[in-house]
């Protein structure tokens, strides 16, 4: 009688953390995703260009980035690569829509 009345509040018990989880989305406009205008054109070169820290960096150069609803230029810099090999592919706007850069192959 014992173990039953043990297992019965064991089950009774466990129900209490077992909670029902739903989940709505909704979209609204065409398509998914967050339309940025084109970012502006690059500002001019800049005639200085520090030097090559070390072997094993890679140069990144300038680009615009969304920050909310506005663009920031972030200045060329030197970045060590993160495996043998990498290349710096740099970020694009295409088709209304920014794609970030990345390292590759």
């Amino acid at each position: 009688m014992k173990t039953k009345l043990l297992a019965l509040m064991l089950l009774a018990g466990s129900c209490m953390f077992g909670g029902t989880r739903v989940f709505v989305g909704v979209g609204v406009g065409p398509a998914y995703g967050y339309y940025l205008p084109p970012p502006p054109p690059p500002p001019p070169a800049a005639a200085y260009v520090a030097p090559c820290p070390g072997p094993g960096y890679a140069w990144v150069s300038g680009y615009w980035y969304p920050v909310g609803p506005r663009y920031h230029w972030r200045a060329g810099y030197w970045a060590p690569r993160p495996f043998v090999g990498a290349v710096w592919v740099g970020p694009r706007y295409h088709g209304h829509r920014y794609y970030r850069g990345y390292w590759r192959r």
